[in-house]
């Protein structure tokens, strides 16, 4: 699989770039902040539907414009599929595949899949469970469109049955009379965010037992002298929600006890006006040795942790027939020298390997290909704006 085209229209720092690419190594390089990175963005955004720097698509959309676009043809086992998005600052989304619209834009899930390795991938060990719930969701995502609906559908009965219990709350606080009706509501919307839940739990798990084995194998490999290394998944409705291991995971056995879990904290809930329970409070634990990672791990482990995350994910693809995109975001500068090897021995195979860099310094010896430089524009106004620049054999100045 590789992207021979990408177009972008008004994309961040992109008021237009057109790019032809290959199935080899290309490497963009330019200063920090030139806009390299929001090429390898704007593929990803296809692959997943979402950034791997910000939740919402507003800032995706460049000052002054309304939407952004983005497309990319896509060639896979001599296949080829067009898909182009519509990012709005405000409102809905628009996709269209080999020039049809699509119902939804989660239609086009599974054309691209890629994987994307960034200065951002430490805060899978040390952030919230925020930054682990995205990543998982991210490989269950390029799965295809059945698995994102699911959580799209989570998510909006989500908002519904929170701004409820506020309601609810707020309806008991003053005595009202509507309080007993506005409760009764809430055993529809439970059942419809344990149903969800179910399935997003479900999926989650499924993906993260498929990819522990390539995962305990990467970092096997990247830290040979270390403790070993698991993934876990720990549901905020407890752990009797993940089925042992030689028992494949159920929507409907998840759904009915996370049901249980919303009757139990009911009260709770509506004290504090938000949903206590279910996969949107859920995390997933990296353990190196007998402990969770977060809070111990030294940064070596936890960019060997992280690293391993990234080539696991990589070689679950390709467990399932799919040789991914992998792009490489400014990593070279963030990793020692032996870590460096190492991802250059792994992506060495690679169908099509895309890297950023401010500097050739920070590429190692041995990663050859096409050099692409990145400038920007200063205009009259006081903006600035991307451009590429001819094919070059050197990257620019820091």
């Amino acid at each position: 699989m590789f992207v021979r085209e990408l177009d972008l229209r008004d994309y961040r720092s992109w008021p237009s770039a057109d790019l032809t690419l290959r199935p080899e190594p290309t490497i963009f390089t330019g200063r920090n902040g030139f806009g390299k990175t929001n090429l390898l963005e704007a593929l990803f955004y296809i692959a997943t539907l979402r950034s791997h720097r910000v939740s919402s698509d507003a800032p995706l959309v460049r000052s002054g414009a309304t939407s952004a676009s983005v497309g990319a043809t896509v060639e896979n086992a001599g296949r080829e599929l067009a898909v182009s998005l519509q990012i709005a600052a405000e409102g809905s989304n628009k996709a269209w595949l080999n020039g049809s619209p699509c119902r939804r834009p989660r239609e086009i899930l599974g054309v691209l899949r890629a994987v994307l390795f960034a200065p951002e991938d430490l805060l899978l060990i040390r952030g919230d469970p925020s930054d682990r719930r995205r990543f998982i969701d991210e490989l269950v995502a390029q799965r295809g469109p059945r698995w994102a609906a699911a959580r799209s559908d989570y998510d909006r009965v989500l908002r519904q049955r929170s701004a409820l219990l506020k309601t609810a709350g707020a309806a008991l606080r003053r005595g009202g009379s509507d309080a007993d009706s506005v409760i009764s509501t809430l055993d529809v919307w439970d059942g419809q965010l344990a149903d969800l839940g179910g399935q997003v739990t479900a999926a989650r798990i499924e993906v993260l037992r498929d990819l522990e084995p390539h995962f305990v194998a990467s970092y096997s490999s990247i830290a040979p002298h270390s403790r070993p290394a698991a993934l876990s998944y720990r549901p905020s409705a407890g752990p009797e929600l993940v089925p042992p291991r030689d028992v494949e995971p159920d929507p409907d056995t998840i759904a009915a006890q996370l049901l249980e879990r919303l009757g139990e904290t009911r009260t709770k809930e509506i004290e504090r006006g938000v949903s206590l329970v279910g996969p949107h409070r859920d995390d997933v634990d990296i353990v190196l040795g007998s402990e969770v990672a977060k809070g111990f791990a030294s940064h070596g482990e936890s960019w060997s942790l992280a690293l391993a995350l990234r080539l696991g994910s990589v070689e679950l693809v390709r467990s399932e027939g799919i040789e991914p995109v992998i792009m490489l975001d400014d990593v070279f500068a963030e990793l020692d020298a032996a870590r460096r090897r190492k991802l250059v021995e792994f992506t060495a195979g690679a169908e099509q390997l895309l890297i950023t860099a401010a500097v050739a310094e920070d590429i190692p010896e041995g990663v050859g290909g096409r050099r692409i430089g990145v400038d920007v524009v200063d205009e009259a106004d006081g903006t600035r704006h991307s451009e590429l620049m001819s094919d070059a054999t050197e990257s620019m100045d820091s």
